[in-house]
């Protein structure tokens, strides 16, 4: 654990690089947003925040309506508008380096109190900016449209749109500040909790004792032995802490459950197809497809595994091993840079000269590190900064898809950003397609060239196994919240119930060829998106898909592709998801359209067959 003295050096006397077997892994300068936790300027920018806030009220607050009906009403509200985005981007500044300077270390007492204090210094905050969206949605509709008629308020027309989605659900301004302050000791605080105690959690292993990220990356070692430590490591540990677990997942599907009923969404999942700007049909028939397509890809690719292994069965710990008499060889990070760079410099030159920036201008953490946060993210941080990339970077394969799909965010977000604070933000569905295309695009460049065939088949087997975890294991993930969170309606779930509904339908996506044992049931604890944002998964799913039937485009497509490409990107959340897809000729809310995307991954278990 760091002290609290290293926890407030600036980060940009922090060593650039850390060295490792990898190599020198990057580690992230987080002075382009603060110099460290005692930088002044933290202090003057949340007195700021406080100020503006109280200012953008005494200004506007019971006056939206009038100024709607004024001659110059454009102006006015254009007015409005700006002062609001401009105090949104000084407020996410704050809330950017607090949320990444917390990543870098969950269990240091410095950053945990520093993480937790800007989080309520900005809630209070922003309890005086909480009348603007509600007024603007009380303002008459003819009056709005013409306003908007004019270039200057017409420009922030996709906002004023994704504001007004949300009039039917809104509250009484009072309850809505109620709900707003409150979320400090409610979601927000279970959120931090769960973090701390996945932090905080250690798994024994062959005599070793782990956090999390190296134990889950054990399931992915060649040696038998240590994959099944490290599943029975990982049950061992998650049950001893299950209990805990259950009541933050039952407080959470409650709260929810509670905010939902107040504000009128009638399905479990309805404020998530809103903020994702998805109509829930449209994600019915993508769960309908994948389901109805779980034997044709899963279960049909874990029985082929299994017989690769010369087994009926694999036991769950198995489902990620690399194939069997394949070497596993070791990516340092060069290697891993270079190759992702090089995949999408042939896509396109500009797409790589951004994502290089990453690098050189240290945007990036790789290194594990203790008390780290888990996993991998892109966070945009906001329009006058850039992204920050956060990775656990280990050199396995995998790594470098997940390095290509960080940068793909990345990329997205660098480009969306002159939209501004309130637009450049997109809707989780179309947030996953720069990720997930940037994968494929480091996939096809490496397959390509490949001249041996055991490594050939070994690279096919992967990327099978990560669209399988993309869509199959996301869309369980999803059925599984829905299950949860409908039943929590009826009174609180034990454990032992949550761990019932994890294995049913575990089972159901799966397949037999993947032999669930005991200690499997626990596994649906650990993972972060049931916890920090409800329903999201599905947004995977939706972005494989949508690239697979993308990336045929592609293949087939005259010149000028890369350049429509990064224009859709550009928009950022200027533009719904059918817009900007229909310069491809593609259309999510077409049936086929899931078939197209699901066919791609058959296509390749069909080819895995004939390679034995």
């Amino acid at each position: 654990m760091r002290s609290k003295t290293t926890a407030k050096r600036p980060a940009a006397k922090r060593p650039a690089k850390a060295k490792t077997a990898l190599g020198a892994l990057p580690e992230w300068n987080l002075a382009d947003l603060y110099s460290g936790l005692d930088d002044p300027a933290i202090k003057r920018d949340l007195n700021r925040a406080d100020v503006e806030c109280v200012v953008f009220e005494n200004a506007f607050k019971g006056k939206l309506g009038d100024l709607a009906r004024s001659p110059d009403a454009a102006t006015a509200l254009v007015d409005a508008v700006r002062r609001y985005e401009t105090i949104d981007d000084l407020m996410g500044r704050l809330a950017s380096y607090a949320g990444l300077i917390h990543a870098g270390n969950t269990v240091d007492p410095a950053r945990t109190k520093f993480y937790g204090d800007v989080q309520e210094r900005l809630t209070a905050a922003s309890t005086h900016l909480l009348f603007f969206s509600l007024e603007l949605n009380r303002i008459d509709d003819a009056l709005l449209q013409a306003a908007m008629a004019d270039a200057s308020l017409g420009h922030y027309r996709p906002w004023l749109e994704d504001v007004r989605r949300y009039k039917p659900y809104q509250l009484e301004d009072r309850v809505e500040q109620l709900f707003h302050e409150k979320s400090m000791t409610a979601y927000s605080a279970w959120n931090r909790e769960f973090d701390a105690t996945i932090a905080n959690l250690r798994f024994k292993v062959l005599g070793k004792t782990l956090a999390i990220e190296p134990t889950l990356n054990l399931l992915q070692d060649r040696s038998g032995e240590k994959r099944k430590a490290a599943a029975q490591a990982l049950a061992h540990t998650l049950n001893g802490n299950i209990q805990h677990f259950a009541l933050i997942t039952n407080t959470l599907a409650k709260d929810k459950e509670i905010s939902d009923r107040w504000r009128g969404f009638a399905d479990v999942a309805d404020e998530r197809h809103l903020s994702n700007r998805v109509e829930h049909e449209v994600v019915d028939a993508l769960v309908g497809a994948v389901r109805a397509a779980y034997p044709r890809l899963s279960h049909r690719y874990y029985a082929l595994k299994a017989k690769w292994f010369g087994k009926k069965r694999l036991p769950f710990w198995d489902r990620n091993a690399p194939l069997p008499q394949v070497m596993q060889r070791t990516v340092g990070w060069t290697e891993a840079r270079n190759t992702v760079l090089t995949a999408y410099g042939a896509f396109s030159p500009k797409m790589a000269e951004i994502a290089e920036r990453f690098f050189t201008d240290r945007w990036i953490d790789a290194p594990v590190r203790p008390g780290k946060a888990p996993g991998a993210f892109a966070h945009p941080t906001v329009p006058s900064a850039h992204p920050y990339v956060l990775l656990n970077y280990q050199g396995k394969p995998r790594d470098v898809m997940t390095l290509a799909h960080e940068l793909g965010h990345g990329v997205h977000q660098v480009l969306a950003a002159p939209n501004g604070a309130l637009m450049a933000p997109t809707p989780l569905t179309l947030a996953e397609t720069a990720s997930v295309f940037g994968e494929m695009l480091t996939f096809r460049k490496l397959l390509a060239a490949t001249r041996d065939d055991k490594e050939h088949k070994a690279m096919l087997a992967a990327k099978v196994e990560d669209m399988i975890n993309t869509v199959v294991r996301q869309i369980a993930f999803y059925t599984f919240e829905r299950a949860v969170h409908t039943e929590r309606k009826s009174g609180e779930l034990t454990a032992e119930r949550i761990g019932e509904l994890w294995l049913s339908i575990q089972n159901e996506s799966l397949g037999p060829a993947i032999e669930l044992k005991p200690g499997y049931e626990t596994f649906w604890a650990y993972i972060p998106h049931f916890i920090h944002s409800p329903f999201y998964v599905y947004a995977y799913a939706f972005g494989d898909c949508l690239v697979n039937s993308l990336y045929a485009v592609y293949e087939n497509a005259a010149d000028g592709f890369a350049e429509r490409y990064l224009a859709m990107l550009a928009a950022g959340g200027t533009k719904s998801y059918s817009e900007l897809l229909a310069p491809f000729g593609l259309d999510a809310r077409d049936p086929a359209f899931w078939q197209g995307g699901l066919g791609v991954i058959e296509r390749m278990i069909e080819e895995l067959e004939r390679l034995g």
